[in-house]
């Protein structure tokens, strides 16, 4: 079996409003090369093969979607889906290469879910989501394929993640609202202020390595988004929707992890260990393509983003773009990994280059 896996699209509400606008908050633009995406690997070699394909979370930007010109941190299930029809609108054509994709033979989907799709763990937004593509997407916030685990990774960071038992909390008349973490609550709050003077600001990475040449290149942005932030921190602690996750505990590790930024590839090991049956992990979530080889022939692999990544280096003054996927070839029966690679997607007339690959022994 075939696994295609990839992570990080963001879609929003497309890149223009209705009114010819152009939106700010939209990080996605490879529309035509993901109907291509769709299109390769359910034709001509693939289109009776069993390809199995993964979002690996973030693939909706849900958590900055205004209705009515409103961003709101009191999301419900009627939110959720409101917006995920707004996100349609903006990207039909995406929509439909999924669909066109499950509705071929032997093709399987799997949306993982992220921090920046958390409230597709509605029932609701699940079930709309589907009657958009297909009726037998599955929804899951990790997944174990032949000894394959793959998760989105935020969860590894305090800034982005709340207890799993507390995922949601009573909210307004009793209705249940996605319990968000203090990263979330920025991205709804504060990023499209921000945004607006530095459209980029939420695309750099490492986000820590920005913050440092801000302080030396562009000093009073720096202080007008310490104060910002700051501000909000504050505030935050008095909002009775939003202080449910804060603690003494989880604001020294969120404080620590804006200068030490969590090592993934730590964090896959501790899986490998902790599960001896897992021998290879897949995350995304850190926009950034690594792959690990350990010991005894096991690997981690992050399939990166398809969006862009403006450069800090002045000497570059460029935004890189790279469609990357993770391909990999999985026998089933026998929970073994044949090879792994690191694709880019090039579009119909090239399809892809491979960036990394590897054979498992």
């Amino acid at each position: 079996m075939l696994i295609l896996i990839i992570s990080d699209l963001h879609l929003g509400r497309g890149k223009f409003f209705k009114n010819g606008q152009a939106n700010i908050l939209e990080d996605f633009h490879e529309d035509d090369r993901f109907v291509e995406f769709m299109e390769h690997y359910s034709s001509g070699k693939y289109y009776n093969a069993p390809v199995h394909l993964v979002l690996n979370g973030d693939l909706l930007n849900l958590i900055q979607i205004d209705l009515d010109g409103v961003f709101t941190h009191i999301i419900d299930e009627e939110v959720t889906v409101r917006a995920l029809h707004s996100i349609r609108e903006g990207h039909h054509a995406f929509f439909e290469a999924i669909k066109h994709f499950a509705d071929t033979p032997n093709k399987k989907i799997t949306y993982v879910i992220g921090n920046h799709d958390a409230g597709m763990a509605f029932l609701k937004a699940q079930e709309a989501f589907r009657d958009m593509t297909h009726s037998l997407i599955e929804f899951c916030f990790e997944i174990n394929l032949g000894g394959i685990h793959i998760e989105h990774g935020h969860r590894f960071e305090a800034i982005n993640t709340v207890p799993t038992q507390k995922y949601f909390i009573p909210g307004p008349r009793g209705k249940p609202i996605l319990n968000l973490p203090w990263g979330s609550l920025f991205c709804i709050s504060l990023l499209p202020i921000l945004k607006k003077e530095r459209p980029y600001i939420d695309r750099v990475r490492p986000m820590r390595m920005y913050v440092k040449w801000c302080l030396l290149n562009d000093f009073f942005f720096f202080w007008r988004m310490a104060w910002v932030m700051a501000r909000y921190f504050i505030e935050s602690n008095f909002d009775v929707y939003v202080k449910q996750n804060r603690n003494f505990k989880t604001n020294l590790k969120m404080l620590k992890q804006v200068t030490i930024y969590p090592r993934y590839e730590r964090k896959a090991k501790t899986i490998l260990k902790k599960d001896r049956s897992v021998h290879t992990v897949i995350m995304g979530h850190t926009h950034l393509v690594e792959w690990r080889r350990f010991p005894e022939g096991k690997y981690y692999f992050n399939s990166g983003t398809w969006n862009s990544i403006p450069s800090i280096d002045a000497a570059m003054h460029a935004h890189t773009t790279s469609l990357t996927y993770l391909l990999i070839e999985l026998d089933l029966k026998e929970s073994k990994m044949k090879a792994a690679s690191i694709h880019v997607w090039k579009g119909k007339w090239r399809p892809f280059r491979e960036e990394v690959s590897t054979t498992a022994l």
